[in-house]
């Protein structure tokens, strides 16, 4: 076995991982948002249709009275808004993960950042044989009814 550090990092490769990772991070985190972005714009609904009708005034002069129908759309929606959510929010994740993984790379080809790999050639590899193994004896046990 040969230990050694890392020369070079491809940097294109560490921006596709970057991305890939990015990306499913930003699905799942925009996935998660949209859903209680749906659900608060539905409680935001019920509570100003309870605010006016336990005060008797109109809807136009209660709180986000002129916002309700974008509120209702958002409500209504919520298997577009859910996954329009995440597609967005993972783009965004993307370039990130893009960014941060061609900074990474770059930091390694510097010598910033050094990895430290161990490498095993293949005459170098131990061959492991059935006699090898610990021969550990253990009691036979009886199942039931026997």
């Amino acid at each position: 076995m040969v230990s050694d550090y890392l020369v070079r990092l491809s940097i294109q490769s560490a921006m596709f991982a970057g991305a890939i990772t990015g990306f499913v991070f930003g699905l799942f985190a925009g996935c998660i948002l949209g859903a209680i972005l749906s659900w608060f714009a539905g409680s935001l609904l019920e509570w100003q249709a309870q605010l006016g009708f336990s005060l008797g005034i109109a809807q136009q002069l209660l709180p986000l009275g002129d916002q309700a129908g974008s509120l209702q759309s958002i409500a209504d929606r919520w298997f577009l808004v859910i996954p329009a959510a995440g597609l967005v929010f993972g783009i965004l994740g993307a370039f990130i993960g893009v960014l941060a993984g061609g900074l990474w790379a770059v930091l390694v080809n510097m010598g910033v950042l050094p990895i430290e790999v161990t490498v095993i050639r293949r005459g170098q590899i131990p061959v492991r044989r059935a006699t090898d193994r610990r021969q550990v004896k253990s009691r036979r046990r009886r199942a039931v009814g026997e």
